[in-house]
């Protein structure tokens, strides 16, 4: 049974959560401040935490870097703020995706799933995106045709390793700066606008419809997330 530690200073939604990731065999662990979050965490030694940054005692984003300091336990962030720089800080402390409050308890359920396979090592080999296999070990690419026969789609370096990156990771939010710093290094003039102009390439080679992404999707401000299709290998 997966442990996870829920944290948040707000009564109902810990209930809220206790008895929704229960009834989804969940073993839950509640926490209502930062610094019991990190008692619980260092006793229990829970498989994932769901972690409201907006704490009585310590700002979320501590908690995380207290965290990080003594294990790579998966971290999904629980924010009310509006502000992405906020949401950004958290990410590059080591959070491995967010969840908007308010939030809808069956999304949030969904992101704990895939954030939990994610760390369990189970990393699709083959991904489907509409008509487009992936197949990350072979390194290739294919798209149906019109006859039925599948024709092999062409990428740069570049654009395979952005897909690369966003396929191994399923449902998670990848930051700009994770994927700025894979391609080009930490130090890069108008890298963002190199970014938006390589996801644009990726999405008519790979998307049904461009203009309007269905797999290759964009956080506004903050980065990209792959949304799979249902069935993956």
């Amino acid at each position: 049974m997966i442990r996870v530690l829920v944290v948040d200073d707000e009564p109902q939604i810990l209930r809220a959560l206790r008895v929704n990731l229960s009834a989804r065999s969940y073993d839950v662990y509640t926490a209502a401040t930062g610094r019991q979050a990190l008692d619980v965490a260092a006793q229990q030694r829970p498989d994932l935490i769901v972690l409201d940054l907006g704490l009585p005692d310590m700002d979320g984003v501590d908690v995380i870097h207290a965290i990080r300091d003594r294990s790579n336990t998966p971290i999904v962030i629980l924010s009310g703020r509006l502000n992405s720089n906020e949401k950004i800080r958290a990410l590059d402390a080591g959070a491995d995706d967010y969840v908007t409050k308010p939030f809808n308890v069956d999304e949030l359920v969904a992101r704990v799933r895939a954030v939990a396979r994610r760390a369990g090592g189970d990393a699709p080999v083959v991904v489907h995106i509409g008509a487009v296999t992936v197949d990350l070990q072979a390194h290739r690419i294919t798209k149906d045709g019109e006859d039925g026969a599948p024709a092999e789609v062409r990428l740069t370096p570049t654009e395979w390793h952005l897909l690369e990156i966003l396929v191994r990771n399923p449902g998670r939010l990848v930051t700009q700066r994770e994927l700025i710093q894979s391609i080009r290094g930490s130090q890069y003039e108008d890298a963002a606008h190199y970014l938006r102009q390589y996801m644009a390439q990726l999405r008519r080679k790979v998307e049904d419809n461009p203009a309007r992404p269905k797999h290759l999707l964009t956080e506004p401000g903050m980065g990209y997330r792959f949304q799979p299709d249902a069935e993956t290998e």
